[in-house]
């Protein structure tokens, strides 16, 4: 399914776009929540997070947008970027540590930097949402070279674009994010 198809068939009928996108991407959806959180969480947690990454999709595509490559780049990059947030909410929850008493005490390491790691949690998340502000296809070519360490030709065949425009995108992105970085006073 192409943008152009979804957005075609989204404004003659939501429901219809909808059921569609779930019927085309249900399955590759799935695998990806899977492989992602499938060590840790329960069926339930799945299925919540399958149907979490199709309301994000339904309710944040934006139709007008112009984009006419295949849906699944953009598909993959919410259900890869949806399964991350869920793996981490859900591996808080089940590592949550209830117990005080001195064994398990004694079992914390002593090296545990707790205000660096918070410090790089929190740099984390403000360079994602940064990426995030780039905006479409940018944030999802930085996410898939940077993150995913994909080539751009990889890149290319997945939003259906040729390498060179990838790499161009992924330089002005960089150098963009760069300057979103430096305003935001933060160095790396």
């Amino acid at each position: 399914m192409t943008g152009t198809e979804y957005s075609a068939l989204y404004v003659r009928s939501p429901e219809k776009a909808y059921q569609k996108l779930f019927d085309t991407y249900c399955n590759y959806v799935y695998a990806i929540v899977y492989n992602k959180i499938g060590r840790i969480a329960s069926h339930e947690d799945i299925e919540e997070c399958v149907s979490d990454i199709f309301s994000d999709i339904y309710f944040s595509y934006d139709t007008g947008s112009g984009y006419e490559g295949d849906m699944q780049g953009y598909v993959n990059t919410v259900a890869s970027r949806k399964a991350i947030n869920s793996y981490h909410r859900i591996y808080a929850r089940i590592s949550h540590y209830t117990e005080h008493d001195e064994e398990t005490l004694g079992k914390i390491s002593s090296d545990t930097d707790v205000e660096k790691d918070s410090d790089r949690s929190e740099l984390q998340k403000i360079i994602m949402d940064m990426i995030n502000q780039l905006g479409e296809p940018d944030s999802t070519i930085v996410i898939q070279k940077y993150y995913y360490d994909k080539k751009s030709g990889d890149i290319a065949k997945l939003l259906n674009m040729n390498a060179p425009a990838v790499r161009m995108r992924c330089k002005r992105s960089m150098n963009k994010l760069k300057e979103m970085l430096t305003k935001a006073g933060i160095t790396l």
